[in-house]
């Protein structure tokens, strides 16, 4: 049914290979177009956007230390610091 192609990166030029299995995941997706980067320009291309994250400084509520969060904080909320985040979600999928 499907067969591997060999692609070109309109990013960097290189041949890249579009597997059976991916084609058949697109069409699964109803995806038309084939991918006109290669994973590597693709990764690149979706972290650059997220290295523009402005980070805020803050104090973690349950502990004490230094936080950073992508968020300006509020006063009125409290904010925790990624460990203590991670210890009351836990405790709340516990319940």
């Amino acid at each position: 049914m499907y067969e591997d192609k060999t692609l070109t990166c309109k990013e960097c030029g290189n041949e890249f290979v579009f597997t059976a299995g991916e084609q058949e995941f697109y069409a699964e997706k109803g995806f038309v177009n084939e991918p006109q980067r290669c994973k590597a320009c693709r990764d690149a291309r979706k972290n650059a956007s997220r290295a523009d994250r402005e980070m805020f400084t803050t104090t973690c509520a349950s502990c004490g230390r230094e936080a950073k969060v992508p968020f300006k904080p509020r006063e009125d909320r409290p904010v925790y610091c990624s460990d203590c985040f991670a210890k009351i979600k836990e405790q709340e999928s516990s319940l």
